[in-house]
């Protein structure tokens, strides 16, 4: 059975939320239209003025999003 991998993008400042909840629109979009398997996508706050749009994804698919979608971290989940 293949990692789950959390990969995360973020946003800081007063428009953060807005635009991790668009943001997340569009990984979705990019999800289907490569016919990846999406297991959980969001969006969530650490702090005031910081929030984070991600996708948790198999392992066999994160060279293909870090290569076009540029996030700044991810990590496996279990």
């Amino acid at each position: 059975m293949s990692r789950k991998i959390k990969i995360i993008w973020d946003f800081y400042g007063d428009k953060a939320e807005k635009t991790a909840i668009h943001h997340e629109i569009h990984l979705r979009e990019f999800m289907d239209k490569h016919k990846l398997e999406l297991l959980d996508s969001g969006v969530s706050s650490a702090a005031d003025f910081h929030f984070m749009a991600y996708l948790t994804i198999p392992e066999k698919d994160v060279k293909i999003i870090r290569d076009a979608l540029k996030p700044q971290r991810a990590f496996v989940v279990e």
